[in-house]
């Protein structure tokens, strides 16, 4: 029994942070998971750059509400969840996802939660678990699933190196050089007929 595990910002939206950083004009923001391997280590910064910046968590959500999925996201989601069973497992926020998840028809995801002050400052974050993608992958394999899980960053090793194949999708030429053994995909098509030709297999 296959299950596909997908990461969320760079796969099926844009960058959360990215835009974030664009839209506030503060460049050190645009540093993502695809830079900074360890996710501790880059929320807190982060955090660090909001409180100094006086800006929280109702200036995310407002940029979060003028982005919309990557092209072509919600129709390869669409398809990819009427043949096979579908979960995105991301480093995100609860208070960032949702937005995404109503544009997107709602599909599963699971993800973190932000602490938020009652001013809107953000003042920590709680990880729903260790290693969650890794840890999530081999649940799902206690559980009996076989994953088929493809991302674009560095967080997204564990459970693409755990799963039973898997995929980088518009990853950076770094990450392809250092993991030539996973195919590396860039549009959607070629993404849906890697995923089909797995679960044929």
């Amino acid at each position: 029994m296959d299950i596909v595990c997908l990461d969320l910002e760079g796969v099926l939206v844009p960058e959360i942070w990215i835009a974030f950083s664009e839209a506030s004009g503060i460049p050190e923001l645009k540093r993502t998971t695809r830079d900074e391997p360890d996710y501790d280590k880059l929320m807190k910064w982060r955090i660090g750059i909001l409180k100094e910046h006086g800006l929280g968590l109702k200036e995310i959500q407002d940029t979060i509400a003028t982005i919309d999925p990557l092209p072509g996201a919600k129709e390869f989601l669409d398809e990819l969840r009427s043949i096979t069973q579908t979960i995105i497992i991301s480093d995100t926020f609860t208070q960032f996802a949702t937005p995404l998840m109503k544009k997107l028809d709602w599909p599963t995801i699971f993800c973190n939660t932000l602490e938020v002050a009652d001013n809107g400052e953000i003042t920590g974050f709680k990880m729903r678990c260790e290693k969650s993608k890794l840890t999530t992958v081999k649940a799902l394999q206690s559980m009996g699933f076989d994953t088929i899980a493809a991302g674009d960053s560095f967080n997204d090793l564990a459970m693409i190196e755990a799963s039973r194949a898997g995929f980088l999708f518009r990853t950076t030429d770094a990450i392809k050089k250092d993991y030539p053994q996973y195919p590396a995909l860039e549009s959607y098509d070629e993404f849906l007929a890697a995923i089909k030709s797995v679960l044929k297999a």
